[in-house]
């Protein structure tokens, strides 16, 4: 295992030896040296404390926001996007012990193994130190996306937004067609959001269900525009009859030709 000196030092806790390997155990690991204790029960614990802390900072910062808005707010902070982001910051992923398996896909870097295994190490700087420490830990580490307009933005559900839209819009099926490009262990995957046979936008991530996101919130530019703004592509604005510019795909008035 890796020296883990540096790492406690930005993490800013001393966490004991054995708690802090236990942390950084995924399952792949254990399963490889014959079923020893994984990490996940320490995530859970963590998954716990790192709600505690954001929600309680969300709470007191944010006096005139409603539950609905603190609950999204708390979602994209404590999201897997945004606790990879933290744990590759960390450099977390050099530390993680994981099988032969793993390794070879390229699992030191993967969203869901980093957010997992930094919840599994506040947990574990809990069991070392207690609540405050912890919560300490979190705000140092993870408080500064409280307040990070792009981390928000993310835990925005864009594919729902864009489904809500189109159909109170009558714009017709949305359709997303992915792409992959790149070997197994580090492909990554362009969507491209049809909505009534138009395209809207594009985006791109590592896994299908992200870059479907990606086009989806790409998309939200164009569709969050008031419909009497927005021409058909290519439509010039004194050709369309009644001069009301419509949405690309949208339904025809019931009072037009």
């Amino acid at each position: 295992m890796k020296n883990t000196e540096d790492l406690t030092k930005r993490l800013g806790v001393d966490i004991d030896a054995g708690t802090l390997r236990l942390a950084l155990t995924h399952r792949s690991y254990a399963y490889e040296k014959g079923g020893i204790p994984t990490n996940e029960r320490l995530e859970f614990l963590g998954d716990s404390v790192l709600g505690l802390a954001v929600t309680d900072a969300l709470y007191r910062e944010h006096p005139g926001l409603s539950e609905g808005d603190l609950a999204k707010r708390r979602s994209a902070v404590v999201s897997t996007k945004a606790l990879a982001g933290v744990a590759r910051a960390l450099d977390l992923g050099s530390y993680v012990l994981l099988g032969q398996g793993e390794k070879l896909t390229n699992g030191r870097d993967k969203a869901s193994i980093l957010a997992d295994t930094m919840e599994a190490v506040i947990g574990a700087a809990y069991l070392s130190h207690g609540v405050e420490t912890a919560r300490a830990m979190v705000m140092r580490l993870i408080g500064p996306l409280l307040r990070d307009a792009a981390v928000l933005g993310e835990g925005t559900d864009w594919k729902t937004r864009i489904q809500e839209t189109a159909a109170a819009r009558r714009l017709g099926v949305i359709d997303y067609r992915v792409d992959g490009t790149g070997p197994d262990h580090a492909r990554t995957f362009t969507a491209r959001l049809l909505i009534g046979g138009t395209e809207y936008g594009s985006g791109c991530g590592p896994s299908k269900k992200e870059a479907e996101q990606a086009a989806a919130a790409a998309s939200w530019k164009t569709l969050a525009v008031p419909p009497d703004e927005v021409l058909p592509v290519g439509a010039d604005p004194d050709a369309i009859p009644g001069g009301d510019p419509v949405l690309p795909g949208a339904a025809p008035s019931p009072d037009g030709p």
